[in-house]
């Protein structure tokens, strides 16, 4: 009897196998084909808009005949000879190249930030006086190192004072009315301060040094030795630091003497070479040392030198290229009533200041409060059910409509504290409101991932919470915190309804000069674009704003995926 059950067992195994496999086949070709239909529209998205954007077919046909045969074809017999043959030398040709764009990028907006909001020596004067606040800190911590408590306030009020200083104010009373005991009291702030800060000590002694010597002491040397000490790391020895700081500097101080004559200004080369020849020579010095994919990096070469062959047989043969509506012009020119000299300048400086906000507030209080609720908020207990409803709350927000937080803001920002509608800040701190349960959720899963034996190990060394928390959990979390937050404001760069909510402008014929100011974002502009009459406007200007935005986000996120995968396999 039992071996007659279990032949029928085994037959209705065998047949619900059978039927098993049958429906994991068709799900299987459900979900590819599926996958297949959705990449396919929006490849045909993008080609209709990049069509509309770029015009290609208004170009020569011999102008598309020349670069396909000194950059197209050079490029995907490369690719095909690295993935065939060579897997390694295919990462790296794809980082190599990926690196120095990204950080072309990074750098255009820092040069956004100079131009319009920050001068060299207020720089240098901020990072001056976060160094003698750090100082500050350090020096409480070696005379009172029992003083914790203590130190908290140091931690926050040293760099306070060291940036803004202590204002001196007038107190102003103005009675309203001769009959009444009312009065309006004002309070203003007046110069000199009390206490002025660094900075304002420092910027009257800075007039005479050039704006590109202050960068490359306060931009240049501290990302080189960042770079250094990296480099240090990776090669085990404890050698590197110098080399990289000294070839540094003596790079981008000798090329900011000869930017000039190519037509760039030596704080712009400054900025550039900082975010794009630092980081893409550093990683190249790992590939040549490691040995490993070193013929991916003739790849860009040959990039490089096919564009500069193309130039030249294009400019030599007379041969027209694309009337593209996106350039040079399109990127630095405010909009206009002419589709022709239409531009996105301002609407860009609009998004790269609201991204220093969003930044700036929502990445250390997301990261934050991630860290409190995976390492010290309870687990069980009244307290642990607050938490997870904490938690709960944090999920559903993350799902909440945008159009929802334009609300918020309007309601928060403007109607509640006064601040001005439309202007950098309140755009900021609206958006930055959608997107902090992403970061948070994000954080804890990077914080989560971290393995637990790390931290029994560290417990085990005499190590307290804290300090497993800062030099096990957060070093080996901060791949994942960094991608799900480049991730996050790829999201933020987009968002129109918060926008439109909270007043942003249709568009600005100025950039703003600070975060108070009247602003215009990207999107914000892309939107108003596309109810003008005209339809160059909202076939090819608008296009043209939409391959910007599309490309700023694609960087984006390619930047997080190289970010993941590296780190991925460094694990």
């Amino acid at each position: 009897m039992a071996q007659e059950q279990s032949a029928g067992s085994g037959q209705g195994f065998a047949g619900d196998s059978g039927v098993s496999r049958i429906r994991g086949r068709v799900f299987e070709w459900l979900t590819l084909g599926a996958t297949v239909f959705g990449l396919v529209m929006v490849t045909a998205l993008l080609a209709y808009v990049f069509n509309d954007a770029i015009r290609p077919f208004s170009a020569d046909p011999l102008w598309h005949l020349v670069y396909a045969t000194t950059v197209v074809l050079p490029a995907l017999v490369l690719l095909a000879t690295y993935y065939t043959s060579d897997e390694p030398a295919g990462e790296v040709a794809i980082a190599s190249t990926g690196i120095p764009i990204v950080g072309l990028v990074a750098g255009s907006g820092l040069v956004v930030l100079f131009i319009e909001l920050l001068t060299p020596a207020d720089w240098f004067g901020l990072v001056v006086g976060l160094v003698c606040a750090a100082a500050v800190v350090r020096l409480h911590q070696l005379t009172r190192p029992n003083a914790a408590v203590e130190r908290l306030f140091v931690i926050v009020l040293a760099p306070l004072l060291a940036i803004t200083g202590i204002p001196a104010m007038n107190i102003q009373r103005t009675f309203s009315s001769p009959l009444t005991t009312t009065e309006i009291v004002t309070i203003d702030a007046a110069t000199p301060s009390l206490l002025p800060s660094v900075g304002d000590v420092l910027r009257p002694l800075l007039t005479a040094v050039p704006g590109w010597v202050l960068l490359v002491a306060a931009v240049t040397l501290p990302v080189a030795t960042l770079f250094g000490r990296q480099v240090a790391a990776r090669r085990g020895d404890g050698r590197g630091v110098r080399e990289v700081v000294v070839g540094s500097v003596g790079l981008v101080a000798v090329g900011s003497l000869v930017a000039p004559l190519f037509g760039l200004a030596p704080q712009h080369w400054v900025l550039l070479a900082t975010t794009a020849v630092l980081p893409t020579g550093v990683y190249l010095e790992g590939v040549v040392r490691r040995r490993t994919g070193v013929l991916g990096v003739a790849f860009p070469i040959v990039l490089g030198a096919g564009l500069v062959l193309g130039t030249a047989l294009t400019n030599a043969f007379g041969l027209a290229g694309p009337s593209s509506w996106i350039g040079w012009d399109f990127l630095t020119s405010p909009t206009s009533i002419t589709p022709e000299d239409a531009g996105i300048y301002p609407p860009l400086v609009g998004s790269v200041l609201m991204l220093v906000v969003i930044i700036t507030l929502v990445f250390p209080i997301g990261v934050g409060a991630a860290i409190y609720l995976e390492e010290y908020a309870p687990k069980t207990g009244a307290r642990g059910r607050l938490v997870e409803l904490i938690e709960i709350n944090i999920g559903n927000l993350a799902g909440v409509p945008s159009v929802v937080y334009g609300l918020l803001g309007l309601g928060l920002f403007v109607k509640g504290i006064g601040l001005d509608s439309g202007i950098v800040i309140v755009g900021g701190l609206t958006v930055g409101l959608l997107i902090l349960p992403i970061v948070i959720i994000s954080a804890q899963e990077a914080v989560r991932a971290v393995p637990d034996s790390l931290r029994r190990a560290s417990y085990g060394m005499g190590a307290t919470k804290w300090q497993t928390t800062r030099n096990v959990v957060l070093p080996r979390a901060l791949p994942g915190i960094l991608t799900g937050t480049i991730l996050a404001l790829g999201r933020a760069i987009g968002e129109t309804a918060p926008l439109l909510m909270i007043g942003a402008a249709a568009s600005v014929r100025l950039a703003p000069n600070g975060f108070f100011d009247k602003f215009s974002a990207m999107p914000r502009q892309i939107f108003a674009w596309s109810s003008e009459f005209d339809p160059d406007f909202r076939f090819g200007v608008l296009a043209a704003g939409v391959v910007t935005l599309l490309l700023v986000l694609l960087l984006m996120n390619g930047t997080a995926i190289l970010i993941r995968n590296r780190y991925q396999r460094s694990d």
